[in-house]
Parts: C-alpha cells; structure tokens; sequence
C-alpha cells in the first residue's frame, strides 16, 4: 500500500502525488491520498491550476494532470479523501467534496488507517 499526503496544490507536485497514486492503483495495489490544505482548493476546482512556467507544452501537462485526476477516480484501488481540517477551516462545499473525494478523513485517522503503507508528502 501507498499512503500519499497531497500537501501542496502546486501543479506539479499535484501531477507528483497522483501520479505515485495511479501508478500503484493500477498494478492493483492499495493508494490511499489525502488532500490537505494546499491541494484540496486544487482538486475541488472544475479546472486543475495551469501548468509550471518552465513546462514547454503546457496543454500537454494540463491535459495529463487531468487525466491523472480522472483515472484516479475510476480505479477501485485509488481512494482519495479530503483532509478533515482543511476542510473546515477553507469551508469547503460538501457536494463538491462528495463528488471528488471518497469522504472526509482527520490526518490521525487517515495514517492510522494506512499504517504500515509506503508514506509519501508532496
């Protein structure tokens, strides 16, 4: 099992952790993601924050980190949960965290949960 905290809600580092999230899911293994206060803003959002400055084909990146999003929906070994704090305190729409997140979790209860797991912080 992979455990990621998606801390940051840089493109890049977002493209990082679900990235490390699908790659496992789909070999069939169990990865676990937790949004915190970073990407949380990120994930909820219809559109994904555009592509690093340094990135030559930024349609490209946009286009593959939407697509991570979405294969990390669709597999039943990715579970992404939407951090408890963090959505509290940026007030979070619960119909936008039910339709991306699998639910909402506390960081103790979401590394308790996945303890044992490869933990990753991006």
């Amino acid at each position: 099992m992979i455990a990621v905290i998606l801390a940051s809600g840089a493109p890049d580092r977002l493209y990082t952790g679900l990235s490390l999230l699908v790659s496992v899911a789909a070999e069939g293994e169990e990865a676990h993601g937790l949004a915190t206060f970073g990407a949380l803003p990120a994930l909820l959002g219809a559109a994904l924050p555009p592509a690093p400055a340094e990135v030559v084909d930024a349609a490209l990146f946009d286009r593959s980190l939407a697509g991570l999003r979405a294969t990390a929906a669709e597999l039943p070994a990715c579970r992404l949960w939407a951090c408890a704090a963090a959505v509290e305190t940026l007030r979070a729409e619960p119909e936008a965290v039910g339709a991306r997140f699998a639910g909402v979790r506390s960081t103790p209860r979401f590394l308790a949960d996945t303890r044992g797991a490869r933990l990753v912080v991006v």
